[in-house]
């Protein structure tokens, strides 16, 4: 993700803290020599928890058409592959390995928006894989930028 320093070390933080919440599950994926470059995590999401607090302000007044979504689900923390290992199908198959059997029946995600550029390699898979639109340009507290969360009923359908 080319965080600054600073950044890097709150996020270590943050994901070690997640590691230790119910439902924790990650995948990894490691080049020929041995090196990340590919990680994905989640958890059971709920009510008392940053993420949930936050979608669900977001939620708020939209009807219980949306409200079932923050119902069990898990939520898709992280997924990052290495810039220079990206376009070989390594972002699908973390996806893949980490919701694979899932107990939830459903899974949710937020992303940046990609405003008037072209979406980007993420938002691409996310698509291919059936995620939609669950909440759209929403300002997480502390994040000026524009977000959208994504969800889909699980499981995946098998790669084709």
């Amino acid at each position: 993700m080319r965080y600054p320093t600073s950044t890097a070390r709150h996020r270590r933080t943050l994901w070690l803290d997640h590691s230790r919440r119910p439902g924790w599950r990650g995948a990894a994926w490691l080049d020929s020599a041995g090196t990340l470059i590919g990680i994905a995590y989640g958890y059971t999401g709920g009510p008392g928890q940053w993420w949930f607090e936050e979608v669900r302000r977001g939620l708020a007044g939209r009807g219980p058409d949306v409200q079932f979504w923050l119902q069990d689900y898990f939520e898709l923390t992280e997924l990052h592959v290495r810039p220079d290992a990206q376009g070989h199908g390594l972002g699908e198959g973390l996806l893949r390995t980490l919701l694979d059997g899932s107990p939830q029946p459903r899974v949710l995600l937020s992303t940046p928006e990609y405003g008037t550029q072209p979406p980007g390699r993420a938002w691409r898979l996310y698509r291919r894989t059936g995620f939609r639109d669950v909440l759209r340009n929403h300002r997480f507290t502390g994040d000026s930028r524009p977000f959208a969360v994504l969800g889909r009923e699980l499981p995946l359908a098998p790669a084709q």
